[in-house]
């Protein structure tokens, strides 16, 4: 029988993955480059869809050559991209009226602090205003000439020659106007931010032949495109996070820690928000979502400030001190999302003084990470009855050392990080596979998982950390609301009110004193 191929493309918000995987799931080509962002004003950030489409095409001909592949070969293919980033264009032309707004865009930030300063109202508010503020865009809507995509539905449109107009469920549940309880389009949002039904996409199947197939003079032969999800989608299959209970974390560009709910939509009480995971048919699973938008763009950051030469060396550096020596940093370049959801916070040092060295600088940048999830982690328990045991960690910060140890630590579960750690490229696969066949079921795909390494918990370092993390739950809030003008004493009180489910060692270290959860959980 003849070797059968999978191609997977996943665009992250800096980084477009191409991999080639055979039958066992191993990896047999690869490529990688980097998407560019533009800045044209304060708080603006896009991404150009002719530079996107140029790389994409690019990427995918290179892992093919590196594969020593034709795409003849390749029995289908999976994309996973970021979510939230969206652009629209002329139904007549394809032409675009502007650049994609991307997820980490603040240019709507007025219209969501108006409107309870909902994070998962963010990319509505953008569309908003693209609509408010674009004239072209505006005057298109009036002669329904505009179509309206997240970045998987204009790659689709793109991908089949402008054939098809879709969005997967899980992309959709992430633009803030799908309804996740009623899955469909939220006709109060649309209604309420005055966005048309007409240019919104057919919301279908995370897997399927509804997705068509490539044309054939992008890569020379059509290639079949069957899956088509959200990023973070893909993460939970390839973290194998089948079972009710199971929890991911990815720490990529932003921190996205994700929990399955099974058939059951979540309902928000600290800042975790309802997503949908995937649907197959009669399965529909949902997924409840914490996030953080700032990781490892500081890393990046802190590499740029000439805090350690390399990433890879920042973990050795942290661990070359004992402690932070009282300096505190807080990650929210972003703002901060679960249980402040405060895009006014600021980022910054705390406590420097004299004795300061370049060694506490880092270990300080890299514990607030830690400090994130393990308030994230926090969130879930508050949210959540079951009984947690393992987290499966991915994307690039989980190579760090120092951070995966410390968030065992803090959060006393075990950390396990896979062999490779981009599980949306091979989430891709795994979907695509049990669509042609390749695999038959999900426990085949949970025995070809490759587990690197284990970090355990140690109580005694969670313990030690009790005081460090009381203190620096108290610079977070003094960062709180720092880009608000004129902040009144009222709202000083309600950033520290808002955080009853903050990071405290009342409620976030005392874990094993509640009582036990039940949940199936895999080993």
């Amino acid at each position: 029988m003849a070797e059968k191929y999978v191609l997977t493309l996943d665009i992250g918000t800096t980084t477009i993955r191409s991999f080639i995987y055979n039958s066992k799931a191993e990896t047999v080509g690869s490529a990688v480059d980097q998407v560019v962002l533009h800045y044209p004003s304060p708080g603006f950030v896009e991404i150009d869809p002719d530079e996107l489409w140029n790389s994409i095409k690019q990427i995918v001909a290179n892992s093919l050559k590196d594969a020593n592949l034709t795409a003849a070969q390749i029995s289908a293919m999976g994309i996973s991209t970021l979510r939230s980033t969206f652009i629209t264009w002329s139904r007549e032309t394809g032409k675009p009226f502007h650049r994609f707004i991307t997820w980490k865009d603040l240019r709507a930030d007025k219209l969501v602090n108006q409107w309870n300063e909902s994070y998962t109202w963010k990319t509505t508010l953008r569309l908003s205003w693209a609509l408010q503020n674009i004239e072209p865009l505006r005057e298109a809507v009036k002669k329904d000439d505009v179509m309206f995509g997240t970045l998987d539905t204009w790659l689709l449109h793109k991908l089949t020659g402008g054939k098809i107009h879709v969005t997967d469920v899980s992309s959709a549940s992430a633009t803030g106007f799908f309804d996740p309880f009623c899955m469909q389009w939220g006709g109060w949002a649309l209604g309420l931010f005055k966005i048309p039904r007409g240019v919104l996409p057919e919301v279908v199947d995370t897997a399927g032949e509804h997705f068509g197939s490539t044309t054939p003079d992008i890569w020379g032969k059509p290639i079949p495109i069957r899956s088509c999800m959200a990023d973070q989608t893909a993460s939970m299959w390839g973290s194998c996070c089948f079972d009710v209970g199971d929890v991911k974390l990815t720490m990529g560009t932003g921190t996205f820690f994700n929990i399955n709910t099974g058939s059951v939509p979540h309902a928000n009480v600290s800042g975790l928000y309802p997503i949908v995971g995937w649907r197959l048919g009669s399965e529909l699973v949902y997924s409840a979502e914490g996030s953080n938008n700032d990781t490892a763009s500081i890393i990046k950051w802190a590499q740029n400030l000439g805090l350690f030469d390399n990433p890879q060396d920042s973990a050795e550096i942290a661990e070359s001190v004992p402690d932070s020596d009282g300096v505190y940093f807080i990650p929210a370049f972003s703002g901060l999302g679960a249980p402040y959801n405060d895009g006014s916070a600021a980022s910054g040092f705390v406590g420097m003084k004299p004795s300061t060295t370049k060694a506490h600088l880092v270990r300080a940048v890299l514990e607030s990470l830690a400090f994130r999830i393990a308030q994230l982690y926090n969130c879930v328990r508050a949210e959540n009855s079951y009984e947690f045991n393992i987290i499966r960690v991915d994307g690039g910060v989980s190579n760090n050392d120092f951070i995966a140890q410390l968030v065992a630590d803090l959060t006393g579960l075990r950390v396990e990080r896979p062999l490779h750690t981009e599980m949306s490229s091979l989430g891709c696969a795994h979907v695509v596979g049990l669509q042609l066949g390749i695999w038959k079921s999900k426990e085949e795909l949970k025995s070809l998982r490759k587990v690197e390494c284990v970090f355990n918990p140690r109580p005694q370092v969670k313990k030690a950390y009790e005081v460090t993390c009381s203190r620096w739950e108290d610079a977070v809030k003094r960062m709180c609301g720092w880009y608000i003008a004129n902040r009144s004493s009222q709202s000083i009180n309600t950033v520290s009110d808002s955080s009853s489910n903050s990071f405290t060692p009342q409620n976030s270290f005392k874990v094993n004193s509640k009582k036990k959860r039940n949940s199936k959980h895999s080993k």
